[in-house]
């Protein structure tokens, strides 16, 4: 499903290495049945519990569902026995029943943190209420108070949790990783996927795929396409997804001139043909509202873009800024104008040379630092010290700061 990508894909390599995986989640499409049912997934045991979620749902709605799986999964998860309890969120409210399942089990629990909770939505508003931010206060210290170990899937991340007095010794950091091998696309195959697109032939193509919400901006590469369209009108841009902005984006498009002349839009698409699109590309992108809360992001898309070999455009700071900077591999328009931000996108993309040795950059960092393979031990090697008691450890097992990961850069440039 999208946006379960690093669960499934963590998963079944725990499994090839030889442990026993039970997986409890939500089914959210075409919600008709109720209650539990389990299947077989690449070796893991999914236990399904349908709940209607969406991108689509205001926050007071997808609250509801995020508790209403909550009580549900807190029963399921206490019924399987189990070694270790990991939980990865968001939402802070998986916690819950990872906590009752901890207790239940005498077993540790690992919380896995995917972004800062509540420190994101109250930043875009999301949480305005002064009640419900105490409560997502409380919860978030519950989680952490409860957690024999913490994942953290940024340096930045990690840095907010420890603000919360949570000790360095026990957080390991354990980004989102590159897929190599399901990446390795031959050039034939992209071929023929741009032949099926009229409009795009030979043009240069700059593709975002991911979540078309109020965090991810995305109304950033329609005013991109506004200045290409004088600028470089051979460019063309690819906009593939699905959210609750879509609409709004969609006619800001149109409203500029720019729908179906230099930028197009595509539903969102199965995750297996992903790979494809991104071959075909020129250059792909991860774009977010200019919030520092956002700068800790670590979003599939950016390390898809690694793993397709692929000059990644980011429009935000932080960590990934740096690591792109450092590895010479795509271009960083934080801070910059939107015409500013357009003449640099269309330097590099029209620039042959710039493209080809970008992404081999970007596919070197995806071997060196972020391969799937490599980060699903280092995370099967901290939830082993933990069962082990040993995990004042963890820290020690993966890169900790952003100047940690650079420091790897730059050995392996050596």
């Amino acid at each position: 499903m999208p946006g379960g990508t690093r669960s499934y894909e963590f998963a079944r390599r725990l499994v090839s290495m030889g442990h026993i995986v039970n997986m409890v989640t939500s089914w959210r499409e075409n919600v008709q049945r109720a209650g539990w049912y389990t299947t077989i997934e690449a070796g893991i045991t999914v236990h399904w519990f349908p709940v209607k979620y969406s991108n689509h749902m205001g926050y007071i709605n997808r609250i509801k569902a995020f508790s209403t799986f909550a009580f549900a999964s807190s029963l399921r998860a206490a019924s399987i026995r189990s070694d270790i309890i990991f939980a990865t969120s968001t939402p802070l409210t998986i916690a819950l029943p990872a906590i009752y399942a901890s207790h239940k089990l005498k077993v540790p629990m690992v919380f896995e943190v995917r972004d800062l909770w509540p420190e994101l939505p109250i930043a875009i508003g999301a949480l305005r209420n002064p009640h419900a931010i105490a409560m997502a206060k409380r919860l978030e210290t519950l989680a952490y108070r409860n957690s024999t170990a913490i994942v953290a899937l940024s340096p930045g991340i990690r840095m907010g949790i420890l603000k919360s007095g949570y000790p360095s010794s026990r957080i390991a950091v354990v980004p989102n990783s590159s897929d190599n091998r399901q990446f390795s696309i031959q050039n034939d195959a992209a071929k023929a996927w741009r032949k099926t697109r009229p409009w795009l032939g030979d043009h240069p193509l700059l593709v975002y795929a991911g979540a078309f919400g109020k965090i991810n901006g995305v109304g950033y590469l329609v005013r991109i396409a506004m200045h290409l369209k004088k600028l470089a009108p051979d460019i063309r841009i690819l906009l593939i997804g699905d959210g609750s902005e879509k609409e709004a984006i969609i006619k800001h498009a149109r409203d500029s001139e720019v729908l179906g002349i230099n930028l197009f839009f595509e539903n969102k698409i199965p995750k297996r043909d992903i790979p494809v699109i991104f071959a075909a590309a020129d250059m792909l992108s991860s774009v977010f509202i200019d919030l520092k809360e956002m700068q800790s992001n670590s979003a599939n898309k950016f390390f898809d873009a690694l793993a397709a070999g692929k000059p990644i455009l980011i429009n935000y700071g932080g960590w990934q800024a740096e690591l792109v900077s450092k590895a010479k591999c795509g271009i960083v328009t934080w801070k910059m104008n939107d015409s500013q931000a357009a003449a640099l996108i269309a330097q590099c993309l029209l620039d042959t040379h710039w493209l080809l040795q970008a992404g081999k950059n970007a596919k070197k960092l995806a071997l060196d630092l972020f391969d799937r393979d490599k980060l699903a031990t280092q995370l099967a090697s901290v939830l082993g010290n933990i069962i082990q008691h040993r995990e004042n450890t963890v820290a020690m097992l993966t890169p900790q700061t952003t100047s940690e990961f650079i420091s790897q850069l730059s050995h392996r440039d050596h």
